[in-house]
């Protein structure tokens, strides 16, 4: 279910919105895509984030590990 809401937007803008709506799509159309595309980046921005938060903490440990498996690897040639 839709909610109709009211924005206050700039000549520019509306313009532009106007100009990507074109005759096959509305405004209202072409915002909520807009807006879908940039909170999905938002998110993917934020994940990423994390993901990097997560792999910093751990790298030290996981650095000393890939440095054992490298000495058990040269101990066996």
């Amino acid at each position: 279910m839709k909610e109709k809401t009211s924005v206050t937007l700039s000549p520019e803008v509306l313009a532009g919105i106007d100009r990507l709506a074109g005759k096959k799509h509305s405004r209202s159309a072409v915002i909520e895509h807009v807006l879908r595309r940039y909170l999905r980046e938002k998110e993917r921005i934020a994940r990423e984030a994390r993901d990097l938060r997560l792999i910093n903490d751990a790298a030290e440990s996981l650095n000393l590990e890939a440095a054992e498996v490298l000495d058990y690897q040269a101990d066996d040639e």
